[in-house]
């Protein structure tokens, strides 16, 4: 088992799990459906070959369907409603086009969306590969991505520290050491630890540091068949979660701060760069 670490961190996210066009809403945390289109979108994978429906395992986008992926909730962030118009006040000629190919009359010309964000959220994913040579392609593809990438939505681009780390024997167990990106809080617990959440596509192993005594499990809608420009398919899939504590020294802050703490975990002091 190999992978990498995700930085995953805007001003703004949105992760759709059962968005209609009208009314288009966020999980809690990013989807493994848009997980995998990001790294679909970092090696440049077209939408026609988007597919995963069993019938050919051996295409890429089908293998990134095996990627497992552990999300660690730095800050969850707020949710936002955006009231959203598009085609209003424009010619009819200009308007928005119909399935038939014609173009909407201007008197039902605009067409009303509710969508919402997630604002001021940050997450540290964990992907898992079985295939290193897997791993390793993706992880060179997020660092310098075919097409622009985005945190669920185009109009979501992630920040300048997505590629955390590469080349990691065991990311979920390192998703303990690596800074967190919150503020440590104003009291600190007497036990000296902060309550981190925890959700991932697999169940959580029970080991004497972290015993499974109280876990979530609900259902999302986000395991991708197929993710064509115009048919995407998805199915449901177990989602688990779990709170854990871990030390508050990992609470490296904000801005800077916290890229100091990333850069201190990457190079140890007395360490070689």
């Amino acid at each position: 088992m190999t992978g990498f670490l995700l930085h995953l961190a805007a001003p703004m996210q949105s992760w759709g799990e059962h968005s209609a066009f009208t009314h288009r809403d966020t999980a809690a945390h990013p989807t493994r459906s848009g997980l995998i289109g990001l790294l679909a979108s970092a090696l440049g994978i077209p939408r026609a070959q988007a597919i995963a429906d069993g019938t050919d395992p051996d295409t890429l986008f089908a293998r990134l369907t095996a990627v497992r992926f552990t999300v660690r909730v730095d800050r969850p962030g707020t949710v936002m409603g955006d009231f959203h118009t598009v085609g209003g006040g424009y010619p009819q000629h200009l308007t928005v086009p119909t399935a038939k190919g014609g173009r909407r009359g201007a008197d039902g010309a605009t067409i009303v969306s509710t969508r919402h964000y997630l604002t001021d959220a940050a997450f540290t994913v964990a992907a898992e590969f079985t295939d290193d040579a897997l791993a390793q392609r993706c992880a060179e593809a997020v660092a310098a991505p075919h097409w622009p990438l985005h945190l669920g939505r185009r109009s979501c681009p992630p920040g300048a520290l997505l590629l955390l780390r590469s080349g990691i024997s065991d990311p979920v167990a390192e998703l303990e050491r690596v800074p967190l990106a919150r503020r440590l809080p104003y009291t600190v617990p007497s036990t000296g630890t902060v309550d981190v959440r925890f959700t991932a596509d697999q169940p959580f192993p029970s080991t004497g540091a972290h015993p499974v005594a109280r876990h979530t499990v609900t259902m999302l809608n986000d395991e991708p068949v197929q993710l064509t420009a115009r048919d995407r398919v998805y199915r449901a899939r177990p989602a688990h979660s779990i709170t854990r504590r871990l030390p508050a020294e990992l609470c490296a802050g904000y801005g800077t701060a916290y890229l100091d703490a990333v850069a201190t975990y990457l190079h140890p002091q007395g360490a070689t760069p």
